[in-house]
């Protein structure tokens, strides 16, 4: 497996807020600039792992895998509970919070089980900097016997992870990639390639040559939302699509601007998103206008599945699979069983289909709009009330 080819696609998001600050201007768009972040190698290699036969067990997911390169463990094999230190990039969005409150609940169970005796978390609300800081205080004073890391960026984040890997403690980097092989297991979804292709490929399969498609993008630079984007542009420019792609910011009333000034212009006959904030908005814009409702792919967030089924249009619900948050604790316990793990730990990533949608709406009845769907928490204690009170401070 081409760990360095993977690790690119999965090169994490910078912080919210100095994306914010490039702008999302809805008459900014990016489609000039694709072919920078299309890699035909990493389109290929994800294309085959959306097809590829997992390890493990269906039923728990988390613990997946795509057979490969195994880290030996053995040398950290010690008995008693550990001490886990996390530097996690933000809880700043929907996608995050359930996450890590799927992550707490894990925990609990661990903490139960003696295998983990506590895990402190640093947040660094999306900054560089403050990450660096949260690892660098790990290293010298949070007396930890491993470390978990959501990057919030990927070349920053790079030299303390390396200072990490230094103490000869095990490294866990989840999520979002950095720029080195070092940590003990990196684990991600397939990634952004995956996303682009089950979105294009259901756009395609429902629309005709010449038809025209609306693109919401949240923010430039974002190598997994980038990558989302190139590879859907590939596969509708080689149909005959038109499109037109724009940045939102994820917000709602630019979302409607968008699509709005678009239905003035004439038709608008299919919405793609890299991701599904604002979803929502985006459909109600069609409402508004008094006109069709387009084909569209959003994300397995509750308020899109809602108001699919309310609606009933022809709709995909790509996923970025939020119950991963679960597996870098089970990691870490496999760590210090001295049980190999994936040097890159790959986990499934299966969008919801029309098909599907009834069961995840019922699983996950109760649960608020911005929750998801795919979290895979549904066996941990405090569900479902933890998930709803959304308390992640």
């Amino acid at each position: 497996m081409k760990r360095h080819a993977t690790r690119r696609i999965f090169a994490a998001a910078a912080a919210l807020t100095l994306l914010a600050a490039c702008g999302s201007d809805s008459d900014d768009s990016s489609s000039d600039d694709s072919d920078q972040w299309y890699v035909q190698a990493d389109f290929d290699e994800q294309n085959a792992q959306r097809d590829a036969t997992f390890e493990g067990d269906p039923a728990t997911p988390w613990l997946q895998y795509i057979d490969g390169e195994m880290t030996d463990t053995a040398a950290f094999a010690s008995p008693g509970a550990k001490k886990v230190c996390f530097a996690n990039a933000s809880v700043s969005n929907p996608w995050r919070q359930t996450g890590f409150l799927t992550m707490q609940q894990q925990l609990e169970v661990l903490v139960g089980q003696g295998a983990i005796s506590e895990m402190e978390t640093r947040d660094a609300q999306d900054d560089d900097n403050t990450q660096i800081a949260d690892i660098d205080y790990f290293i010298s004073e949070g007396n930890c016997d491993a470390f978990i890391i959501s990057p919030n960026s990927t070349a920053a984040i790079t030299p303390a992870v390396e200072r990490a890997c230094e103490t000869g403690k095990p490294v866990v980097v989840f999520d979002r990639g950095v720029e080195t092989d070092c940590a003990t297991t990196f684990i991600h979804p397939i990634g952004g390639y995956a996303w682009g292709i089950d979105t294009a490929e259901f756009l395609v399969d429902n629309l005709e040559e010449g038809d025209k498609v609306i693109a919401l993008r949240i923010l430039p630079g974002v190598d997994v939302l980038e990558t989302r984007w190139a590879a859907a542009e590939k596969i509708l420019d080689e149909n005959g699509i038109e499109h037109e792609d724009h940045f939102t910011g994820a917000d709602p009333t630019e979302i409607k601007k968008i699509i709005s000034d678009a239905l003035v212009q004439g038709d608008v006959d299919g919405v793609w998103m890299d991701a599904g904030d604002g979803a929502v908005a985006a459909i109600e814009a069609f409402e508004d206008a008094g006109v069709d409702y387009p084909v569209m792919t959003g994300e397995d967030e509750m308020s899109f599945l809602r108001k699919w089924e309310d609606t009933g249009l022809t709709g995909l619900a790509p996923v970025y699979s939020n119950f991963q948050w679960r597996t870098p604790l089970l990691a870490v316990q496999m760590i210090f069983a001295g049980q190999p793990v994936p040097a890159e730990w790959v986990l499934p990533q299966t969008p919801i289909t029309e098909d599907e949608r009834a069961e995840y709406l019922a699983a996950n009845e109760g649960l608020p709009d911005g929750h998801y769907a795919k979290f895979g928490g549904e066996d941990l204690p405090g569900f479902p009330q933890v998930w709803i009170d959304r308390e992640v401070g």
